[in-house]
């Protein structure tokens, strides 16, 4: 049997992590098993699907370098891939349903239902629907078309039984079926409901393993009756657990970020969050942590995914991508940058060499690609905007610092040859002249050239500044204290 599986994100908002890491894991199954991967996009909630939903998605499924074989923007032999553009698919599988009496109208109104859901609340039971729309004849189907020209459409669920499914993460999971409900597949309008379009997707498309979060978990029983109602084959279940936040509760917005696109904005690798992404919930021994793409594909399994909940660790995060920036090329990292340089300067016209001198010096420390734009501000910004920032103003106040400065501006104003060694040179030579401390005076040097007391390192971002900038940043420290 060639696996088939699919990601089917609904697209009311943006991609959150759990919903990337039941991507990657379907991605990871296809690719291992040499199967295909399907995108399908879930739109029926028309009041809030949106075509920007659908693109930030994308998106974020292509940075993250999850590329399917069937769906958006490729096609494939099972399409349309959005289930907007599936609606005869669906008239044609609830009229099936109907002949062969697996499913029934329901003429009851909103009041009605709502009628009964109070009764519910007065009882204080779980409301589920009475039925009283099951067994009608055919003389009183007719009676109350009248009253109601549009009934939605319910399954017929079975009164007994159970239904019970092999859970490729949890095993044996039992559902008894007396305990659920007819439950509607088709409303008023015509349109189809969650339950009633997956299950007609996964059939029709062929979706051998459906690999999706456990708030699903409950679904599956109706999921389930349906397909063998429809007389298609049963899907292979696997549900992941929920992805916790440090307090052990439902990651959310409470915790931080939750998209991918602000982790991605925020300055994190693609190959980071996949690393990540794949280590919540799976492992493949008790001590490997760091992973390409490709490693993942090889090792991946569904035996070695926990049922247990994960738990989010930004610090971790944070560490596997500092992981991620030191093993880049120079280059590489220099084109990962430039884009938050540019989104905080502008655009940057500079030497290329310049570029790769200024990554050489912070690659080692950075932990996200926006610390460099942060680290470089004495480089990118205007000189004319140039400021020192707020908290370190203060190392600057001092006789001592005023000495210090005075003492760096002269000594480097006689340097001859303007690089990394004779900057160098220059200020050491200070140190010994004032009997000063190091940090008495390389740290007003560095807060009045940099603007900020955490920078590259100071000898290399002085060389790199140039002597006439550098000397004017001095001289208008020393003003600023007269």
């Amino acid at each position: 049997m060639s696996v088939r599986v699919r990601f089917a994100p609904s697209p009311t908002g943006w991609l959150h992590v759990g919903g990337a890491r039941t991507a990657l894991y379907n991605f990871l199954f296809a690719r291992h098993h040499g199967g295909t991967f399907v995108l399908r996009i879930e739109d029926t909630d028309r009041s809030r699907s949106t075509d920007e939903a659908i693109d930030a998605i994308i998106g974020d499924m292509r940075w993250l370098g999850l590329s399917w074989d069937e769906g958006p923007g490729i096609g494939g032999p099972y399409g349309p891939y959005r289930q907007t553009e599936r609606q005869d698919i669906y008239r044609r599988e609830l009229e099936r349903l109907l002949a062969s009496g697996h499913a029934y109208e329901c003429f009851c109104l909103p009041e009605d239902l709502e009628a009964e859901r109070e009764r519910a609340r007065e009882a204080r039971v779980s409301f589920r629907y009475s039925r009283r729309c099951r067994d009608l004849s055919p003389e009183e189907r007719e009676r109350f078309r009248a009253v109601n020209p549009r009934p939605a459409v319910r399954f017929r669920m079975p009164l007994e039984g159970e239904v019970v499914i092999e859970d490729a993460i949890r095993g044996t999971v039992r559902f008894d079926l007396s305990q659920l409900d007819d439950f509607v597949i088709a409303r008023s309008d015509g349109t189809p409901t969650y339950n009633f379009a997956v299950v007609v997707d996964d059939a029709t498309m062929g979706i051998t393993h459906v690999i999706r979060g456990d708030d699903h978990l409950s679904n599956t029983p109706k999921q389930v009756a349906l397909f063998r109602a429809l007389g298609y084959e049963v899907p292979r279940y696997a549900h992941l657990s929920m992805i916790h936040g440090p307090d052990r509760r439902p990651l959310s917005k409470r915790h931080g970020a939750t998209a991918v696109f602000e982790f991605r904005n925020q300055g994190f690798l693609p190959e980071a969050m996949v690393n990540y992404l794949a280590l919540l919930g799976w492992s493949f021994d008790d001590r490997t942590t760091i992973f390409t793409l490709d490693e993942l594909i090889e090792h991946f399994s569904l035996e070695r995914v926990s049922s247990n909940p994960a738990v989010f660790d930004i610090d971790k995060l944070t560490w596997l991508n500092g992981y991620w920036i030191r093993s880049l090329a120079l280059e590489e990292l220099a084109e990962r940058v430039r884009p938050f340089v540019e989104e905080r300067y502008g655009n940057v016209d500079v030497d290329r060499d310049v570029i790769l001198e200024l990554v050489s010096l912070t690659q080692e420390r950075m932990t996200r690609l926006t610390e460099f734009a942060e680290w470089t501000y004495f480089y990118f910004v205007r000189d004319e905007e140039f400021r020192i920032s707020e908290k370190d103003a203060s190392k600057l106040a001092s006789p001592e610092a005023a000495q210090a400065l005075a003492a760096a501006r002269d000594a480097l104003s006689r340097c001859e040859v303007w690089d990394r060694e004779e900057i160098e040179r220059a200020l050491r030579g200070v140190v010994e002249e004032t009997g000063m401390k190091v940090k008495q005076v390389f740290q007003p040097v560095r807060v009045a050239v940099t603007g900020s007391s955490v920078s590259p390192p100071l000898f290399e971002s002085i060389a790199l500044l140039g002597r006439e900038r550098t000397l004017a940043r001095l001289e208008a420290a020393l003003r600023e204290r007269r």
